[in-house]
């Protein structure tokens, strides 16, 4: 971090602690415009979304492929989550294998999405030694901060959005669709970040170097998955109002993705 950085930081948690004002000028708790839309790319891949949250944008592709499911479940499908910082998308950003940072926004999307129980995986079975693998390639366009939400609204919209192939027993038919893929529930991911002894959402970039420690809550009609980041710390009582707020937000954008 350069001593500009570090000065923002200071400003930043300063005015939060002082005025409880973000630079901004956004409440604590209020979360920039989201624009959502299904089918971006719908001649590239099974399913798909682009999601505009601020300046953050993101293209989520899924796509269907057949394989051998694990061993200990021999008749669920399989989900796989990545992440990709592309170079235009931030100047830090570089070519090359998946940065640590992509592959931690990854696990967060993925166990938020598993842990939901959104797509039944018995459901992708196929034949002996043959199931369905929803591949999830989320490609980070442009990072204005809040890479985990932005990226779990658009991996939760492309699967909204999916349609499984046909499979003739041999080989999968492209251009022509089965059936819409199952989503049983639609899991909305909300990132929570602790500067100082205040607590914010939806970081935008300059907000995320100020930031101590960040949680993010994943919710249907029941809490799926929660995990922490950072190397501070959140009270217990702060944890409990975080997963009510995240309950009592969860619907204005379920709502958006399932439209």
């Amino acid at each position: 971090m350069n001593i500009d950085s570090y000065l923002k930081k200071d400003y930043i948690t300063n005015l939060l602690e002082t005025e409880e004002k973000r630079i901004s000028g956004r409440e604590l708790e209020e979360v920039r415009p989201l624009t959502i839309i299904k089918g971006y790319v719908a001649d590239k891949a099974c399913g798909s979304a682009y999601v505009k949250l601020g300046d953050t944008e993101v293209l989520a592709g899924i796509t269907m492929t057949v394989g051998e499911p694990y061993p200990d479940s021999p008749t669920s499908g399989v989900m796989s989550t990545s992440v990709e910082f592309r170079p235009i998308a931030h100047p830090a950003f570089e070519s090359g294998p998946p940065r640590e940072d992509a592959i931690e926004v990854a696990r967060v999307i993925d166990r938020g999405i598993r842990e939901s129980k959104c797509i039944d995986f018995d459901k992708l079975y196929i034949q002996e030694d043959k199931v369905w693998m929803v591949n999830i390639d989320i490609h980070i366009l442009n990072h204005s901060g809040n890479l985990i939400d932005a990226g779990g609204y658009a991996a939760i919209a492309a699967l909204l959005n999916t349609q499984v192939p046909k499979f003739d027993g041999t080989k999968i038919v492209r251009g022509e669709w089965d059936r819409k893929l199952e989503i049983e529930c639609t899991p909305v991911p909300f990132t929570f970040s602790k500067i100082g002894s205040k607590i914010i959402l939806d970081t935008d970039m300059d907000e995320e170097y100020a930031q101590d420690a960040r949680l993010t809550v994943t919710t249907t009609d029941t809490l799926n998955a929660m995990q922490k980041g950072g190397v501070g710390a959140f009270k217990p009582d702060e944890v409990k109002a975080l997963v009510k707020k995240a309950f009592e937000m969860s619907g204005t954008i379920r709502s958006q993705l399932e439209a």
